[in-house]
């Protein structure tokens, strides 16, 4: 079947990665301050959105290929999001707080968990990224979910699975951009952090995994990723295909 998970019993804090073109390094670590908050969008600057970690067009990365199948394709790729993004939290983990972060907020933006009785619970960034990660890393590790066994067939609900698990991923990404930049630029992970968004952006554009209105509140970033300027690097325009409901 299509991919490898996390061995039985691992934590989502410490995932087997799947390897990608821009493999993550980080080059050690920035002076441990509270983040402040920045009334200037520092991850706006030119200087940083202008970095990547490769040149690959991303357009090509994001294609569902021909002979496979479609469920398969938005598996693999979505389980190797979660790990990346995974990591990519990591790296910056011990800057996020209670006391630092303590909503788990983007830009203008809150966001609260809901647990399986429905209930609203107001928490910290910690806590919802803990949340968002120990719930993904139990779906992609179920058979009933996340089939790895030949003749094993996909659930019904799994697209809409699919579509909840981006949801929390972009506003695991959406936090690290608006509260924790400077710290990521500290590490000089900003490429890989560009990088990510961009691959991640594209591809749930490109399979309309995320409703624009929840990404809205990184347009302004997304916007200057996707400009003019930077498309050579991207190697595409960014823009919804939508072609899978056509199919």
């Amino acid at each position: 079947m299509w991919g490898c998970f996390p061995q039985e019993g691992s934590c989502w804090r410490c995932p087997k990665l799947a390897v990608f073109p821009w493999h993550m390094k980080s080059k050690g670590k920035p002076n441990g301050k509270k983040p402040a908050s920045e009334e200037k969008k520092l991850y706006l600057e030119p200087e940083y959105t202008r970095v990547r970690v490769t040149d690959v067009e991303f357009k090509q990365l994001v294609t569902l290929p021909q002979e496979i199948d479609l469920n398969e394709w938005l598996a693999s790729n979505v389980t190797t999001f979660f790990n990346h993004i995974n990591l990519q939290y990591s790296t910056i983990s011990e800057f996020c707080t209670g006391e630092t972060c303590q909503t788990m907020a983007a830009c203008n933006t809150q966001y609260y968990w809901y647990d399986e009785r429905g209930k609203k619970l107001k928490c910290t960034a910690p806590q919802y990224i803990d949340f968002v990660m120990s719930s993904v890393q139990k779906l992609v590790t179920d058979e009933d979910v996340f089939p790895t066994k030949y003749g094993r067939e996909f659930p019904s609900s799994f697209e809409s699975l699919i579509k909840k698990i981006c949801r929390y991923l972009f506003h695991v990404l959406a936090h690290i951009y608006s509260a924790h930049f400077k710290e990521i630029t500290a590490l000089e992970l900003h490429g890989h952090l560009n990088t990510l968004f961009i691959h991640f952006l594209l591809f749930v554009r490109e399979f309309s995994l995320l409703d624009p209105k929840e990404t809205s509140i990184l347009d302004d970033l997304s916007e200057v990723l996707f400009s003019e300027e930077n498309r050579e690097a991207v190697g595409a325009t960014g823009e919804a295909q939508n072609h899978v409901k056509e199919r």
